[in-house]
């Protein structure tokens, strides 16, 4: 039922003092709502995260049982779906990382199936780059939804901690990270604009 025709529906079962009605039309269409499936789809270069992430998303460490294998190399070698544990209908897909000798960045998109998925999370170890570019163009093609996620950034506050020593602010080096990331974003935005 289209969301326009149950609206109707639950306004003329409320005229009609039938709450009942309009609570069961309310009712079946969240739940349908719920059932729906959603295929997001966990993307970005090789050795990124993006195992590690899914792991996370889905509070799970990365030794138990049904976690997304990680490494130290490349472990991810196809598309492979963790449905979350506690919403059903919302599947995870670890994708292979783009730009490898398996997956190079021109056939990525075709071997994945990159059409297939509502919805992307962008994984980035550490600054934009072009295979995120590529990422995000190709996304907002079709035109559908993603986050970019920076990972890692641990290990980037050490690093400056141990580049700083007593200047170091960790706060300071986060807000830089993130005005990178949001200058980054709003350059694509303008070139695909």
């Amino acid at each position: 039922m289209e969301s326009g025709q149950w609206a109707d529906d639950i306004k003329k079962a409320l005229e009609n003092n039938d709450r009942a009605l309009a609570v069961k039309i309310i009712q079946e269409n969240l739940d349908k709502e719920n059932n729906t499936p959603i295929n997001i789809a966990v993307t970005g270069e090789s050795g990124s995260g993006k195992s590690t992430f899914v792991n996370a998303f889905r509070g799970i460490n990365t030794g138990d049982e049904g976690a997304a294998p990680t490494g130290p190399v490349e472990t991810t070698t196809q598309a492979t779906p963790y449905p979350h544990p506690n919403y059903p209908n919302v599947t995870l897909w670890d994708l292979p990382g783009i730009g490898t000798p398996r997956f190079p960045a021109d056939n990525y998109l075709k071997l994945v199936e990159f059409e297939r998925f509502v919805f992307f999370i962008i994984i980035s170890a550490d600054r934009f780059r072009e295979n995120n570019v590529k990422l995000a163009k190709e996304i907002q093609r079709m035109k559908k939804k993603f986050y970019f996620v920076r990972s890692k950034i641990d290990n980037n506050l050490r690093d400056e901690e141990r580049c700083q020593r007593s200047k170091f602010n960790a706060e300071r080096t986060l807000q830089q990270i993130r005005d990178n990331c949001i200058q980054e974003e709003e350059r694509q935005q303008h070139r695909a604009a």
